[in-house]
């Protein structure tokens, strides 16, 4: 189960319409697995996170959805590209489970 839903991430970037519904879907997929690995458990594992996904990391997942929805490439010429936005690992580093 995913801890946004389509119209949740649609609604964070003012998408009105359902054309892009799928793809916003997989986005949410992937930037949850990629969440996942970074703070070290599956968002929706309840002993992690036994009162449910805190709200921090509900963001995170709004602004990597969306970045990776407007960056669609892997490439970009021209403009400072990042590998994920300003502000997410800050939002994530709280939950994050640090292994050496």
């Amino acid at each position: 189960m995913s801890v946004i839903t389509v119209e949740d991430a649609k609604a964070h970037m003012n998408v009105t319409t359902d054309a892009d519904d799928d793809l916003i879907a997989g986005k949410i997929g992937a930037a949850e697995a990629w969440i996942g690995k970074f703070v070290g458990s599956a968002l929706d594992d309840a002993e992690a996170f036994p009162d449910g996904t805190p709200e921090p990391i509900r963001e995170a997942t709004r602004q990597l959805v969306a970045y990776w929805y407007e960056q669609r490439e892997a490439v970009l010429i021209g403009i400072t590209a990042d590998e994920v936005p300003f502000g997410v690992v800050d939002l994530l580093n709280p939950f994050r489970e640090w292994v050496f």
